[in-house]
């Protein structure tokens, strides 16, 4: 889904302290053989290990290992059908 994607360019950018660029990393994914329209979790998942640490250093940040834990357990946890807080309130 691509609430996947979103949360994911989210996560990341948290993650970095920076707001990283969202088209980059799309294209990255379809580079990966991705499709960021329809990802299932364990594919974003696969693509945090060595296409994000290498994206990340193209764009000169790097993420530790604990705040990878932390984004990965982030991730894993991340259920696209239920609406984050700014969801329900942008539907009011």
């Amino acid at each position: 889904m691509r609430r996947r994607f979103d949360h994911l360019v989210v996560e990341l950018s948290v993650a970095v302290g920076y707001r990283l660029p969202r088209y980059a990393l799309w294209l990255r994914m379809r580079e990966a053989g991705l499709n960021p329209e329809d990802l299932s979790k364990e594919e974003v998942l696969a693509f945090c290990d060595a296409p994000v640490t290498a994206f990340l250093e193209e764009h000169g940040f790097s993420l530790p290992i604990r705040a990878r834990r932390r984004l990965l357990r982030s991730l894993a946890q991340f259920d696209p059908t239920v609406l984050t807080p700014y969801e329900r309130f942008a539907r009011i």
